[in-house]
């Protein structure tokens, strides 16, 4: 368990960070596909802090950004360690069967040039690519639910990957892009991202071996073993570390803690078969992925899932635990459950009982 409270210490679950921006470099990234769920991640790692704080950082201070990370998918990063992410992330294979490699660079340059001092909805950025490529850009041949999106939009994951856009604040109900050049000038991959974003990895989940790193972060399997082979690093407990960081804390985890939808240290920490131990490898992964229910963490690991049903200020927490809690363990709970509350700004009440919801409800 020296690990498990290594890593949870590293997270700023046992201790509050000082910023969210020191948080979300902590948790290497805070997913966001969810956007409150987002918030809540990084605001249960802060003292005092609500979703507001989180907004504030995001679109007023602006030290962090909203774009692609690990997977692929949506995060918010700390804007001044996007140059590093950068530079990882823009050597990652994106499997593009719709633009060819000249298309996508036209792509990229043409939203590069649309963004830069601009806010723009898809549709919008859509007309912009298009009177910058041609017509094929505009073409409705992207499969999309059921819709089909125009061709140029294939290429948003490589425009993020190369540092061309990002999020901006949404117009009304509607997803808007800018350029990351607003959150840090001038900002160019960094060529030294992938070993600084390896060893990241490795202070935050480590010890850990390349096919987790190579998991978490959607990455070829022979890119990964470069980046080890280049990284100054050791193994220690069945894993790797950053050379030289080999500190683990005395005493094992204790406590209780409630993490929102795809928290990173539920997504990132490996093997899982040790944070989701029985039950919890039943009840609380989905075909293996982590993230897609909501978790209690009890002493270090998966101990039961909970869900938030919102009505005005009123918040209904309900946790369904796989084992009778002792009573500091309820106490605890509780806690937890008014922090939630203030985070998201509202009443937050428990109730304890059987989680219906299915997966990423």
């Amino acid at each position: 368990m020296s690990v498990v409270a290594r890593r949870m210490a590293r997270h700023h679950l046992t201790a509050p960070g000082a910023s969210a921006a020191e948080v979300v470099r902590a948790m290497c990234g805070a997913h966001a596909q969810i956007g409150s769920a987002a918030e809540l991640s990084v605001g249960l790692r802060l003292a005092g802090a609500t979703r507001q704080t989180v907004r504030d950082a995001l679109w007023v201070d602006r030290t962090l950004v909203k774009t692609r990370g690990p997977r692929g998918t949506v995060h918010l990063l700390p804007a001044e360690d996007l140059p590093m992410w950068l530079g990882a992330l823009e050597h990652l294979p994106v499997a593009l069967d719709l633009l060819t490699p000249a298309q996508t660079d036209q792509v990229v340059a043409a939203i590069a040039d649309a963004l830069a001092d601009a806010e723009l909805t898809a549709a919008e950025l859509t007309d912009e690519v298009v009177a910058r490529t041609g017509p094929w850009a505009g073409e409705r041949v992207m499969e999309a639910f059921q819709d089909k999106w125009p061709r140029w939009m294939q290429a948003m994951h490589v425009a993020a990957n190369r540092g061309a856009l990002c999020f901006a604040p949404n117009k009304g109900r509607k997803t808007a892009y800018t350029s990351p050049a607003r959150w840090v000038p001038g900002v160019r991959p960094d060529p030294d991202g992938g070993v600084w974003l390896l060893e990241h990895y490795l202070r935050s989940y480590g010890p850990a071996r390349p096919e987790h790193f190579a998991r978490w972060l959607a990455a070829p399997k022979r890119w990964v073993d470069g980046l080890f082979a280049r990284a100054d690093v050791e193994e220690c407990a069945g894993g790797f570390v950053v050379r030289g960081d080999l500190e683990f804390p005395a005493e094992p985890p204790r406590g209780v803690w409630l993490l929102p939808y795809f928290d990173a240290f539920a997504v990132g920490c490996h093997p899982r078969s040790e944070l989701f131990p029985g039950r919890a490898a039943e009840r609380a992964l989905n075909g293996g992925q982590a993230g897609n229910f909501p978790v209690v963490l009890v002493d270090g690991v998966v101990a039961g899932v909970w869900h938030q049903r919102r009505s005005g200020r009123r918040i209904a927490v309900t946790v369904e635990t796989f084992a009778e809690l002792s009573a500091r363990q309820r106490r605890e709970l509780e806690d937890q459950v008014e922090r939630v509350g203030a985070v998201v700004e509202g009443r937050a009440e428990l109730v304890l009982g059987p989680v219906t919801v299915g997966p990423h409800a």
